[in-house]
């Protein structure tokens, strides 16, 4: 069976990849305005614009998560600027050339997983949290430079930004190196391979249920039908997704435990997530597996379902906890974030 084994992980990222050429808005720059100049030009303009936009993203993301650092008990020396600034410049640079050599995004999801799966795994390696500073810098690097595109250049460029936005936040690579260790008839991958290419279709429902029943919510950036912050809620609810299918491919919840779990502590409270919000995505969530998925599939997840909703549940993280209330200047914060943490551990 090990040659089966070993032909899995190209498979499972071809599912993801494929999902761009179906739900992505913009796909193809050959009916851009800007392909009217050529991709050369457009590349260039992302070159030329990627060192102010990268400095300018750092003053933000410190900004919105300096405070982390005391909170978190993270240690400085992890958080190093020039690092992070220059494996952010490499997903840029790597983008205005695929972009430039037109590559689908389906493409350049295939291309760019492992180069983020590389950078994920050193960011989480020590502390996870780490990765936030990361992912926050390449958010707002992405968003500085999409305002000095044209908009006929902006739609194509944005459908890569969203490629390397998910592979950063999301561990794919992790996830396509679990399911490589599986038969490819068992049951645990047969219901990941059911999941996978449903993702985007549940976060997109998800997301529009949970705005409806919210319409005066107001996070940091926004209420949540503004597009920017529809497309990052999409990506977080595919997060959870993906997160679920790693655990069962795992076989246990640790990658929750330490990744996920210590990343919406440090990022939801600053961002004016709460926690409500949270559960009523899980709640979502587990119906509409219920209900779309096969049952041995179903049951497959619903051990790890359970964690997440043990975890998110208003008993461990309570609306009414002045600590998150009053953040960022709970000086409780990281004790409470720890015994929550080892709670589950």
């Amino acid at each position: 069976m090990e040659p089966e084994k070993q032909s899995i992980s190209p498979p499972l990222a071809g599912i993801w990849a494929k999902k761009y050429v179906n739900t992505l808005l913009s796909q193809a720059w050959e009916s851009s305005p800007s392909q009217e100049r050529g991709p050369e030009q457009t590349a260039q303009k992302i070159l030329d614009n990627l060192r102010f936009a990268s400095s300018q993203a750092w003053s933000k993301t410190e900004e919105l998560l300096l405070a982390e650092v005391k909170r978190h008990r993270i240690s400085p020396s992890l958080i190093d600027p020039w690092k992070i600034a220059e494996d952010s410049r490499t997903l840029f640079e790597q983008a205005a050339e695929s972009y430039q050599a037109k590559l689908t995004p389906a493409q350049f999801s295939v291309l760019i997983s492992p180069i983020c799966g590389r950078i994920r795994r050193y960011y989480t390696a020590t502390d996870p949290c780490v990765l936030g500073f990361m992912s926050m810098q390449f958010h707002y690097t992405g968003l500085l430079f999409l305002e000095q595109l044209d908009p006929g250049e902006q739609g194509g460029v944005q459908n890569y930004l969203k490629v390397m936005d998910d592979h950063l936040y999301i561990p794919l690579q992790r996830t396509y190196d679990a399911a490589a260790k599986h038969d490819y008839h068992s049951p645990i991958l047969v219901a990941v391979r059911e999941l996978l290419p449903v993702t985007t279709r549940l976060a997109e429902s998800i997301c529009t249920e949970v705005a409806q029943n919210n319409p005066n919510y107001q996070c940091r950036s926004g209420s949540l039908n503004d597009p920017r912050i529809r497309i990052s809620s999409i990506r977080d609810v595919e997060m959870f997704q993906i997160y679920l299918c790693l655990s069962v491919l795992e076989g246990n919840v640790t990658a929750i435990q330490q990744e996920l779990f210590p990343l919406c502590i440090m990022l939801y409270p600053p961002l004016q997530v709460r926690w409500f919000l949270v559960r009523q995505m899980l709640n979502q969530l587990e119906l509409r597996l219920k209900q779309g998925l096969a049952a041995d599939s179903y049951r497959v997840f619903a051990p790890a379902l359970q964690t997440f909703q043990s975890m998110f549940s208003e008993d461990v993280l309570s609306e009414d906890d002045p600590i998150w209330a009053s953040h960022p200047d709970a000086v409780r914060f990281v004790d409470r974030a720890q015994e929550l943490l080892h709670r589950f551990q």
